[in-house]
């Protein structure tokens, strides 16, 4: 079920609602998934350090988010933490990236409830410091009532390891229930996976201009469209995502089918050829 709330196009700066008016709101995405890229780099071009770029990047993650509660889109899922960034770097980086996720957390509750902001989480999160998960639940909890934009961070995350995780839970289903495995479906699977209670995205933006996946949402982003910009996270903001929704809405999301031009093209020559055989 997605999240409901009023839409509070008002709010918008004058620059966003120049390109909200643009939009169909009957072709809005449900679920817009992001890989924030370029903190590092954003700071190195200014000769900063990268904690640096971290910190601006956090400030990014809130003014996005407050632009989706204002349009009323329902789900959004950032790439906040991935488990190759806890395993391969330096100690240092990752325990300031735990510290800044306890601080924006406690900084931006107030905001995310003025918001109607839920937050969630996916991930391993299990095997993130003991004091940054009381903070995770302690967010979670404050926002839980929230019925408006679904903010979800995945941390500790990879798209392989979901999906072994999902497997492993789908196994123990097995054992318990006599489920036979040669008779799995798509859908067993998307139920153990960690998004199993929110759509697959319909849109997928990747900043810094990096055109890869990063093992992110393997499963989930089989059909939806992806948007790539040069821009670096820290950089990245409301306007910018109304303009990659603009993007999303020109394309014809097809899901391995025909267009329409297609289809009718396909039509009339089908015809074509019944006329031609009875003539």
């Amino acid at each position: 079920m997605h999240p409901t709330a009023p839409l509070r196009v008002h709010e918008l700066s004058v620059e966003e609602k120049t390109v909200y008016a643009s939009l169909d709101p009957a072709r809005m995405p449900a679920h817009v998934a992001i890989i924030m890229d370029g903190n590092g780099r954003w700071a190195g071009m200014r000769s900063l350090k990268r904690f640096l770029g971290h910190q601006q990047g956090a400030k990014s993650v809130q003014l996005v988010t407050e632009t989706a509660s204002r349009i009323g889109l329902p789900w959004l899922t950032l790439y906040a933490f991935s488990l190759e960034n806890n395993l391969r770097r330096p100690r240092s980086e990752v325990n300031f990236l735990m510290r800044l996720l306890k601080s924006y957390l406690e900084s931006n509750l107030q905001r995310m409830m003025d918001n109607n902001v839920r937050i969630r989480y996916i991930g391993r999160t299990r095997e993130l410091p003991p004091e940054v998960q009381d903070k995770m639940l302690w967010a979670a909890d404050a926002t839980s009532k929230n019925t408006g934009t679904t903010l979800t961070l995945a941390l500790n995350y990879g798209g392989r390891s979901e999906l072994v995780d999902a497997f492993r839970s789908l196994a123990a289903e097995a054992a318990h229930t006599g489920l036979r495995l040669d008779r799995l479906t798509e859908e067993d699977v998307h139920r153990h996976l960690y998004t199993a209670q929110m759509p697959d995205p319909d849109l997928v933006i990747r900043t810094s201009g990096e055109m890869r996946l990063s093992n992110y949402l393997l499963w989930q982003i089989a059909y939806a469209e992806i948007f790539v910009t040069e821009r670096y996270w820290p950089d990245f903001r409301g306007v910018h995502l109304l303009e990659a929704i603009a993007a999303y809405q020109r394309r014809e999301r097809r899901y391995g089918g025909l267009s329409e031009t297609e289809s009718d093209a396909e039509s009339t020559l089908e015809e074509e050829h019944a006329s031609a055989r009875s003539d």
